[in-house]
Formats: C-alpha cells, sequence, structure tokens
C-alpha cells in the first residue's frame, strides 16, 4: 500500500539545527523549539513552523520561522513545484505595496532536508481556513459582518497591488513570460492542455472536456497583461485585526490578464459556499461590488470577467480531479470513487458553463 512520506520531526529538528548552524556562524546555543507542521500532527507536511532561539554577542534571541519544502510526493498535484520561483517572487515584493513575509535563505540543494526549500519569518497573524471551511466555523465565521467586510476589502486591495505592478521590470525578469508568438491566455491554456494530458486519463471527465473546449473557441485577444498571483484568494493571505500584513502561496504565479486572479478570487469563495452547500457569511461583499472595487483601485474595467469566471472554476476543477486521483493513489479513497469526477468544484462550473450557453 503506498504511504504518504512523513517527516521524522527529531531527525528534522537535527538537520535544521546543522543547516541553520551555517548560515547564522556568530549563534551560540542555537535550537528549534515547537517545531511542528501546520495542524502540529508532523503528518507528511511541506511546511515546518518552529521558533528558532540562540545567544549571540551575549543577547538572547528569539525568532519565528517557516520553512517551505518542495513536496516530497510520487504522485503530485502538479508536475512542477518551484521553491526557487516562490522565494524570489517574495524576494522581489519586499520593496512593494505588496505586503509579503521577509525571505531569509534559498535552499536548492536536496542534501540538508531531502529536498529544496526555503525559509522565512513567521508573522503573527491569522489565516482563514480551508477546512473547515471559514463559511461554517472558526474565526472569520464569528466575527461581525462589518468585520468580515473589511478583512474582504483588505484582502482583495492587497491583491490588487500586485495586478499594479509592471512585469516587464527588471525585478521581475526572472518570471516566465509567454512566448512571443502566441498571447498570455494562449499560454495558459497550452499549460493546462499539459497538465490534463499529464495528470489523468482525460476521457473520464466530460465536463473538464466540454469547459476546455468553450474556454479555446471564446479566449479573449487584445488585453491589459500584469503579473497574476495564481491563488489569489484569503485564504493565502495572514491578517491582524482583518487588515493583509502578507501575501503568500506563490505556486501558480503567471503572466496574464489579471482579471483571472479576480475571478479566482471570488469563484473560490463560490465554491467553498455553493459548491459544498453552506450559505454565505453576511458582509462578506458580493461578485458585482467586488469587481467594482477592484476596477476602482485598477483605474480599469474587468473586461472579459465572464471568461475569466468560467477560466477560474474549470482550473480548480481540473486541480480537484488531480487531488483527488492522489488520494485514490495513497489508498484514501476507494478506487471506485467517483469523486475526481463530482466534486465541490463542478456544480460551480456547471452553472457557469450554462450561463455562457456551453
Amino acid at each position: 500500500m503506498p504511504q504518504p512520506k512523513g517527516r521524522d520531526l527529531e531527525q528534522t529538528r537535527a538537520q535544521l539545527l546543522a543547516w541553520l548552524s551555517g548560515k547564522l556562524p556568530q549563534a551560540e546555543k542555537l535550537r528549534i523549539e515547537e517545531l511542528r507542521g501546520p495542524t502540529d500532527t508532523g503528518f507528511s507536511s511541506d511546511t515546518l513552523l518552529f521558533e528558532l532561539a540562540y545567544d549571540e554577542r551575549g543577547e538572547s534571541v528569539r525568532r519565528g520561522m517557516v520553512i517551505r519544502l518542495k513536496p516530497l510526493s510520487e504522485f503530485g498535484v502538479f508536475p512542477q513545484y518551484d521553491v526557487a520561483l516562490q522565494y524570489r517572487v517574495m524576494k522581489a515584493l519586499a520593496n512593494t505595496k505588496v505586503p509579503v513575509p521577509r525571505m531569509l535563505w534559498l535552499e536548492e540543494d536536496c542534501g540538508p532536508l531531502g529536498s529544496p526549500f526555503y525559509a522565512m519569518e513567521k508573522l503573527d497573524g491569522r489565516v482563514p481556513s480551508d477546512n473547515p471551511p471559514y463559511h461554517s466555523e472558526g474565526w472569520v465565521y464569528e466575527l461581525e459582518s462589518a468585520l468580515r467586510e473589511k478583512l474582504w476589502n483588505s484582502g482583495l486591495d492587497a491583491m490588487a497591488e500586485v495586478h499594479k505592478l509592471d512585469p516587464a521590470a527588471g525585478e521581475f525578469d526572472f518570471l516566465p513570460h509567454p512566448r512571443a508568438d502566441i498571447t498570455p491566455i494562449q499560454a495558459q491554456l497550452e499549460y493546462w492542455e499539459r497538465y490534463l494530458d499529464w495528470g489523468m486519463d482525460r476521457s473520464r471527465y466530460d465536463l473538464l472536456n466540454k469547459g476546455f473546449e468553450w474556454l479555446q473557441a471564446q479566449q479573449p485577444s487584445q488585453e491589459p497583461v500584469g503579473i497574476c498571483w495564481g491563488d489569489a484568494r484569503i485564504s493565502n493571505q495572514i491578517f491582524q485585526d482583518c487588515e493583509v500584513v502578507a501575501v503568500i502561496d506563490w505556486e501558480m504565479i503567471f503572466i496574464g490578464n489579471p482579471v483571472a486572479d479576480l475571478a479566482w478570487f471570488i469563484t473560490m469563495d463560490r465554491v467553498f459556499t455553493e459548491g459544498i452547500g453552506l450559505e454565505r457569511l453576511s458582509g462578506l461583499p458580493d461578485k458585482k461590488t467586488s469587481i467594482r472595487r477592484w476596477e476602482e483601485c485598477m483605474g480599469r474595467p474587468a473586461d472579459h470577467y465572464a471568461y475569466y469566471e468560467v477560466f477560474a472554476a474549470w482550473r480548480y476543477a481540473a486541480i480537484m480531479a488531480r487531488l483527488f486521483l492522489q488520494l485514490k493513489y495513497l489508498e484514501l479513497l476507494p478506487e471506485d470513487s467517483q469523486v475526481d469526477i463530482e466534486n465541490l468544484s463542478t456544480p460551480v462550473l456547471r452553472r457557469l458553463l450554462a450561463e455562457v450557453g456551453a
């Protein structure tokens, strides 16, 4: 039976101490405390959190730190996971209005921890939960409506700051740009077609195939181009007092029409309500209000929003198909389960395709 590759936290502690001693040669009595994964279970996590404590020049130092590793998996959700790209993105964003954690070190050698990783500061704050969804319980659920509105708008405004950046600026020259002979959306559709071919037996997924045919036939041209965060949603932001203090998780960054991010931001919230039968929390601005706020931030209309709304729901459905196939591979779901075909993502995609006449 295949098993997720777990991480021995005590072995990891020793490995981290050896690695950090080289990064902090002046540190004495170096120690790692409260080492854990995000759920404190130590189970197969690509994220490690801990408190780093040491003495330096007679002073006691204590720093909260986060390690993000390339996932160790024989059956990944994505064909590539570039931790170096994510590190460089946040390093470059440090001098912009986009709030990000302070990047500390990048390690591209697999030797120290078994896969490449980067280290960043741990910020105090809270992240809206996906599991359980913030619409059902947790700190966002317990907020007053006015504070939920504040949180949502702060998250949307922080996303818009990404979209104001110039992808041609020198500090972003490391980002993968589309080929000169195709449009950014063509580049995205090429990527996602490769994703389907790599990740699944396409003949099983009628809804995905139908959606992809529509996306190919209806793709817009002559669009504004910017940096797209990719996985743009409040569950990838850290908040203090309902204000964003960090935008995180840049695995899906691409160059394209930033309306793609706006549509993802709104549609993911819809998936985690409508897709699982939850009522949306009061106070959170609706789609029309959110689009208008983004347009005011950007000073231009969110043209082709309906297209990118379908694109958002379709991409998420493709990712969910692969994710549930991964769970089958790990024998955490029965082989005959149909959840890779019908899940929380598919009702929203199906309704959106109906709305556009597909």
